[in-house]
């Protein structure tokens, strides 16, 4: 894979650089993205700031994975970037080995290939914009709930196991203590089910859960 960097600072951009290639990423500071499987995208660069690029990048059609450095971590800046086309959102300090375990879940959510628009029944969700809608009614999701969603329509009708949730979504190995999957997609629920006047996703008891229409709100 190839990774482009848009790093202004030359201290940080060798320093990820370097750690990339050890991993065996190929990596290109240029600024032409053309050939890039993924960018690394610093948001306060010298011209145009990092949300004007994303924001350009994709109303040229381009779909490659976006994942902006950035030291302005107000949740609004965000928002912003989400809003501007970004896939990922990584606050400086960073460790390294966050970098690449959020490069490594771009990749696996399906890289340049993405279809921009995904739609199961009535909820479409649009990648590029960062809108989900049912019905043409805006769901108010956190930035989790939406990787959440995302990962659902990808697989809609499967049934998702938790701990396939925790390494696709989250990026962390099962930990059997942790409810953080079930507190999600719970909010997930509850909020689909509003839009939609019907439960959307279901429980299924043990395994995990499934993107389906006319499904109970869980089954045994």
């Amino acid at each position: 894979m190839k990774i482009l960097v848009v790093e202004d600072d030359r201290k940080v951009a060798g320093f990820i650089e370097q750690g990339l290639k050890e991993e065996g990423y190929v990596v290109d500071l240029a600024r032409d993205g053309e050939e890039a499987t993924m960018v690394l995208l610093d948001v306060v660069l010298p011209k145009k700031n990092g949300f004007q690029i994303a924001t350009e990048l994709r109303r040229e059609g381009r779909n490659t994975p976006i994942l902006m450095l950035t030291s302005r971590d107000a949740a609004e800046d965000v928002v912003r970037g989400l809003d501007a086309g970004a896939d990922d959102y990584l606050s400086k300090p960073f460790r390294f080995d966050e970098l690449l375990a959020r490069i490594r879940a771009l990749h696996r959510r399906g890289g340049a290939e993405r279809l921009d628009v995904l739609r199961y029944g009535a909820v479409t969700l649009d990648r590029l914009r960062h809108v989900a809608t049912v019905e043409d009614r805006r769901l108010d999701l956190t930035p989790k709930e939406f990787q959440l969603l995302e990962f659902f329509l990808l697989h809609a009708e499967e049934v998702v196991r938790r701990t396939t949730l925790l390494e696709k979504v989250w990026d962390m190995h099962f930990d059997p203590e942790s409810n953080v999957v079930d507190v999600h997609v719970g909010n997930l629920r509850r909020k689909l089910t509003r839009a939609a006047g019907e439960p959307l996703l279901t429980t299924v008891r043990g395994v995990g859960f499934s993107l389906r229409q006319g499904g109970d709100s869980e089954e045994v």
